[in-house]
């Protein structure tokens, strides 16, 4: 996944307006990893969405200064239950990509102890895109675009008329 530059922002603008723009940007990226994110066959979507999502919780957290801090949090929390369940649905995806590998650097890719570890994390992907499936159902995220967009919307107050969060 390709970094989206980030245009609009002026080195002379307030830093809170330059938050605005970036948590705007950057929550883009995670919502356009969304479709597809639960297909099994598509691993890289999920690495994406998780990338995606490291990225928005770096800019939350660089620009925490000029954003209130309920709104920061809960959006936060909401990111970390996202990216808690990305990482669970990932992980079998790794291990299964490096099984693979071994047995064919091997040559023992038909090996019925690699192919039962294969079919053991195949099972724990299918579970785990099962607990994704509920934090990334469209209700959750209808919510964290909200609380993204209200997040970035203080930051874009605070910057435009220097009030003072809590």
């Amino acid at each position: 996944m390709a970094r989206r530059e980030i245009e609009d922002l002026e080195c002379d603008q307030p830093f809170a307006l330059a938050a605005a723009r970036v948590i705007e940007v950057r929550a883009e990226e995670l919502f356009e990893q969304s479709p597809g994110v639960l297909d099994l066959d598509r691993i890289e979507r999920v690495h994406d969405m998780r990338v995606a999502v490291r990225r928005l919780q770096a800019a939350i957290e660089v620009f925490r200064e000029c954003l209130p801090r309920k709104r920061r949090r809960a959006a936060l929390k909401q990111l970390r239950a996202l990216a808690d369940a990305l990482g669970e649905r990932r992980d079998p995806d790794v291990s299964i990509e490096a099984l693979e590998g071994l047995a064919a650097e091997i040559g023992r890719s038909e090996d019925r102890s690699i192919a039962a570890l294969v079919e053991r994390f195949q099972e724990e992907k299918e579970a785990a895109n099962e607990r994704l499936a509920r934090v990334v159902s469209e209700v959750r995220l209808q919510r964290l675009r909200g609380d993204l967009g209200e997040l970035a919307g203080a930051a874009r107050e605070f910057g435009a008329g220097g009030r003072r969060h809590s």
